[in-house]
C-alpha cells in the first residue's frame, strides 16, 4: 500500500523525470536548430535575392532574417516576392521573414548573428563592404554577381577570400548559367574527344570560344513587370556592363573550356583589348522601368535629347592558357514581344564546333547545334555524333539529334531537362548547401572566381583607356 507521503514523493520524482526529459528534448532541438543553415538577407536591392527563396531546402531554417535601411522600397519589393512564393498555387513555400530596418542595419545584423549564411543581391558598390564585414564576422556568404565592379573592389575581394579560408567559411557567387541545359550539354559534348577533338587555339579575329548575350532593362519576373531601383542605372553603383553580366560569360568560358582546372590569373590570362559603350534611354522608358523620373545626380549623364546614357555594353578579348576567348554583352530597353534575353556561344574544336543560338529561327529559345569543323568522312562524323549522344543519354535522358544538313545537327532536348532562369537559383543554392555540408568548395572554384573578377575589372580599366 502506498502512503500519501510516498505517493507525493513518487509523483514528484515522475514530474522531475518528465521535466528533465523535456529539457533534454529542448536542448536536442536547440542543437539541431544550431546545426541548421539559417539565411540572412542583407539589403536586398535586386530580385535575385528573392529568387534564392523561390524554393525550400532540406536542412535550411524556414525563418529568414532580413536587414535593410529604413523605409526601403527595395525591401518592400523583396518581401512582396517572398509573399508571392509563399502563396503560389502550385508550389508554395513557407518562409517566415523577421525584418529589421534602420540606418544601423548592417551593424545590427553583425551584432545579432541570427544566421550563418548571408545572401547578397543588390547595390554592387556596397556589396564588397558587405562581403568583407560578413566574412570578418565568420559568416558564410552567397553573393549575386558581380562581387567586384572595379580594380579596387577586386583587391578587396582577394582579401575576403583569404580571410574566408582563415576563418573556415565559404564565399561563393551565384552562377546560374551553368544550369542552362544547352550550356551544360555544350560542355559535355566538348569533353568527347572523338566528336569534338580538342579546343582550338583560335585568334583575335576568330576566337576559339565566344560568348555573347543581349539583355533588357524592362522585363517580366515571376509574372509581373520588374520595377528596378533608380540606382540600377547608375554604373558607379550597379557597375558597367563589362563587369556585370560578363561575369557569367567569363565563368562559362572557364567552366566549359577548362573544366575542373585551376586558372591562375597572373600566369594564365592575357588581356588583349576591351571596349565599352552606352545605351541611351528615353525619359518615358526610364519612368516605365523605375516608376521614377531622372534623379538630379543623373543629369550629367543626360544628353540634349533628354536621354540617359548607361554604360551597359562591353566587349573583352583575351587569352586563357593560350586559347583566344571573346565575351560581349549588350543591353537594350525592352525585348520585342514574344522574345527575351538572348545568348550566342560557340566552342571551336579540331573536329566539330558546338554552337548555341537563340534567335528568331530558334523562336528565341536557346538551341545547341553540332557542326563539323573540317572536310572529311561524313559517315564517320555521323557515327561520332550518334555515339556521343549515346554516351550522354544515360545522364541526360531523352536527348537526341536531328540532322539538318550534311555535317550539321540540332540537339533535341526534352522539356524535362529544361529549367528556367528563375529555377536556376535553387540549383545554385543546392550546390552551395552541399559545399557547406563539407565546409569546402571544389579546389578550382576560388582561384577561378578570382580570375573571373580579375578579367572583368581589369578589362574595365583597359576599356576606359581605349576611348
Amino acid at each position: 500500500m502506498i502512503t500519501k507521503s510516498k505517493f507525493i514523493t513518487t509523483a514528484s520524482l515522475l514530474v522531475g523525470l518528465m521535466m528533465t526529459a523535456c529539457n533534454n528534448q529542448e536542448k536536442e532541438e536547440d542543437s539541431r536548430q544550431d546545426e541548421q543553415i539559417s539565411l540572412i538577407t542583407l539589403d536586398p536591392g535586386h530580385f535575385h535575392a528573392a529568387l534564392v527563396q523561390k524554393s525550400m531546402y532540406p536542412g535550411v531554417n524556414s525563418t529568414v532574417q532580413a536587414y535593410a535601411p529604413a523605409e526601403d522600397n527595395d525591401l518592400k519589393a523583396h518581401l512582396n516576392l517572398i509573399e508571392g512564393y509563399n502563396n503560389d498555387a502550385t508550389n508554395p513555400t513557407h518562409w517566415k521573414e523577421e525584418v529589421y530596418t534602420g540606418d544601423d542595419f548592417l551593424a545590427k545584423m553583425l551584432e545579432d548573428r541570427k544566421g550563418n549564411v548571408v545572401v547578397l543581391a543588390g547595390n554592387n558598390k556596397r556589396k564588397i563592404d558587405y562581403i568583407n564585414q560578413s566574412i570578418d564576422a565568420g559568416l558564410n556568404v552567397l553573393a549575386d554577381k558581380p562581387m567586384a565592379i572595379d580594380e579596387e573592389g577586386f583587391g578587396e575581394l582577394e582579401k575576403s577570400f583569404a580571410e574566408a579560408k582563415e576563418k573556415g567559411v565559404l564565399l561563393y557567387d551565384i552562377m546560374t548559367e551553368r544550369f542552362e541545359i544547352t550550356a551544360t550539354l555544350q560542355k559535355e559534348f566538348s569533353q568527347i574527344e572523338s566528336l569534338f577533338g580538342t579546343l582550338e587555339k583560335g585568334s583575335l579575329a576568330e576566337p576559339a570560344i565566344t560568348k555573347e548575350s543581349v539583355h533588357h532593362f524592362f522585363k517580366t519576373v515571376s509574372g509581373k513587370p520588374l520595377i528596378r531601383p533608380t540606382w540600377f542605372f547608375d554604373v558607379s553603383q550597379q557597375g558597367e556592363g563589362i563587369v556585370d553580366v560578363t561575369t557569367h560569360l567569363v565563368d562559362l568560358v572557364q567552366w566549359e573550356g577548362f573544366p575542373d582546372q585551376v586558372i591562375n590569373y597572373e600566369k594564365d590570362i592575357e588581356l588583349l583589348n576591351a571596349k565599352r559603350w552606352a545605351t541611351w534611354l528615353k525619359a518615358d522608358e526610364f519612368k516605365k522601368a523605375t516608376n521614377e523620373t531622372y534623379p538630379d545626380e543623373f543629369q550629367n549623364n543626360v544628353n540634349d535629347k533628354n536621354e540617359l546614357g548607361v554604360y551597359a555594353n562591353g566587349e573583352i578579348n583575351y587569352t586563357i592558357k593560350g586559347v583566344h576567348a571573346k565575351v560581349l554583352v549588350k543591353w537594350n530597353f525592352e525585348a520585342p514581344e514574344g522574345t527575351g534575353d538572348t545568348h550566342y556561344s560557340i566552342m571551336r574544336g579540331t573536329k566539330a564546333n558546338l554552337v548555341i543560338k537563340q534567335g528568331a529561327e530558334e523562336n528565341y529559345k536557346p538551341v545547341l547545334y553540332i557542326e563539323t569543323s573540317r572536310d572529311g568522312d561524313r559517315d564517320d562524323f555521323n557515327l561520332q555524333v550518334a555515339e556521343a549522344v549515346k554516351a550522354l543519354e544515360g545522364k541526360y535522358k531523352g536527348i537526341a539529334v536531328e540532322q539538318l544538313k550534311e555535317g550539321n545537327y540540332k540537339v533535341i532536348i526534352p522539356q524535362e531537362l529544361t529549367t528556367s532562369h528563375e529555377e536556376h537559383f535553387a540549383q545554385v543554392t543546392e550546390n552551395f548547401l552541399s559545399y557547406l555540408a563539407n565546409n569546402k568548395l571544389p579546389d578550382w572554384e576560388v582561384p577561378n572566381m578570382l580570375t573571373k573578377y580579375y578579367i572583368t575589372t581589369k578589362a574595365l580599366s583597359l576599356a576606359k583607356k581605349e576611348k
